[in-house]
């Protein structure tokens, strides 16, 4: 009778100790989980995300006992090296957030077992919410460390008060600036007809090179190297550089909105999240100004030539310290899971101009485009609308030495092409055929490109 009252008090015991440890692993209105995030949108003042995080807290937050306190909001860079030193315990580092916000390419710099695993805190259901394209970037094998938050993509920027002038003289269509062979030829045509100004400008030659290579069906960083030895590359390559070497497409440093107010140029591909910083007017070199239109178009494309046609997405997504206290990885879930909603991930990705990550969200931004009240917001969604159904989304490639590839392709290609351009006016100066000029230094320009980049 002993024995049983022993073991009856040790079940009870054992029942109690579980079950409180069950509830130490449960949220709790009463006694909130307080999580810290570093993130890059805004600054304290005026940051969409901060707005969100607040609602957040009021709301769900508190039914469910979190509270999401901002710690700190920069850039993506300063992010990173924060992060790799956290990981690192570098002197004087900082205690890594519960949640922060950074590009899929930190996966290379820090041991992954850090990073919660949200495919461990989602269910099947939830994460079919999200677009597939944009979520199957955060996984690492069968492991989600990054969840989509907000994404931009590239497209095609026109002046169209000064294209339509240009088109009226020439004959040219804004049908034609769907397709980079095109653009090209109208590159020539326009630099002829003003005068020996430029029409267009790449914004990131790099990107250039990653999607239409992409939608050829090969790839530009393979085997953590660039792959410029592709027959491809040099298809793509070649009518870009003829461009710029015989005049139309600018070479010159800086972003293409550095231009667009004094009509240095009136074209340009670049990121959608450009879209607030091309002026509505532009002022010549008399300082008259004139108001012009602005519009956006899809990302263009080898179309003719067989390309599919495409959609770069990019963009921070959210990351999750794994923490030894279950209560805040469940926090940082429950956080995530609301930001990731419809109508919050909605209101969110238009507040920057972004596209939402929610399947249903993006569907429905794109079906109703005119419902977004900033003028230029409307016009980029408008573009992704006549795109949606036949573009396909593509995100960038994430390995080791991406970022040094990428920095020296930009640097790289700008320098070659632009002493290519110098020497084709110095040598049609002297009396050189002109096109023959410009082939031979097109393709010159193309190996010292691959020989640079091998």
């Amino acid at each position: 009778m002993k024995k049983l009252l022993f073991m009856l008090i040790l079940l009870v015991a054992a029942a109690s100790l579980f079950s409180g440890c069950a509830d130490n692993n449960k949220l709790s209105a009463e006694q909130p989980t307080t999580i810290t995030i570093w993130h890059v949108y805004g600054n304290q003042t005026k940051s969409p995300l901060n707005d969100a995080i607040a609602e957040f807290n009021a709301t769900e937050g508190k039914k469910q006992g979190v509270a999401v306190k901002i710690t700190s909001l920069t850039n993506s860079t300063a992010i990173d090296k924060a992060l790799i030193a956290s990981a690192n315990k570098e002197p004087g580092f900082a205690p890594m957030p519960n949640l922060f916000t950074a590009y899929p390419r930190l996966l290379n710099s820090i041991d992954n077992k850090l990073f919660l695993d949200w495919s461990k805190y989602f269910t099947q259901e939830e994460l079919a919410a999200y677009n597939q394209d944009f979520l199957r970037e955060g996984y690492e094998g069968k492991a989600l460390f990054v969840l989509p938050l907000a994404k931009s993509t590239d497209v095609l920027f026109v002046n169209k008060t000064l294209f339509d002038r240009f088109a009226a003289a020439t004959g040219a269509t804004l049908e034609q600036m769907r397709d980079f062979d095109q653009i090209f030829e109208l590159c020539r045509r326009y630099h002829a007809w003003s005068g020996g100004r430029d029409m267009f400008q790449i914004n990131e030659y790099y990107h250039y090179f990653h999607i239409n290579m992409a939608s050829f069906g090969k790839a530009f960083v393979q085997n953590d190297t660039a792959n410029t030895q592709d027959p491809v590359f040099a298809r793509i390559f070649l009518p870009m550089a003829k461009a710029a070497i015989a005049g139309g497409l600018c070479v010159e440093k800086g972003y293409a909105s550095d231009r667009w107010v004094t009509a240095a140029i009136i074209s340009n591909v670049g990121s959608s999240a450009g879209v607030l910083y091309n002026r509505d007017y532009v002022i010549y070199g008399n300082n008259k100004k004139e108001n012009v239109t602005n519009i956006c178009l899809p990302y263009p494309g080898f179309l003719a030539a067989g390309g599919k046609p495409m959609f770069p997405h990019r963009g921070v997504g959210l990351f999750a310290r794994k923490s030894e206290n279950e209560k805040e990885n469940l926090a940082a879930a429950v956080f995530a899971k609301w930001i990731g909603q419809k109508t919050h991930n909605l209101q969110f990705a238009t507040n920057i101009g972004y596209l939402p990550v929610n399947e249903q969200a993006l569907k429905e931004l794109l079906a109703n485009p005119r419902n977004i009240t900033s003028p230029k917001h409307r016009q980029l969604y408008e573009s992704q609308k006549l795109a949606a159904d036949e573009y396909t989304y593509l995100y960038l490639p994430r390995s080791k030495n991406v970022s040094k590839i990428q920095f020296k392709t930009e640097n790289v290609t700008r320098r070659i092409l632009a002493d290519a351009q110098q020497e084709y006016r110095q040598l049609v100066q002297s009396g050189a055929d002109p096109e023959q000029t410009c082939n031979e230094l097109a393709q010159k320009s193309l190996r010292l490109v691959q020989q640079a980049l091998q």
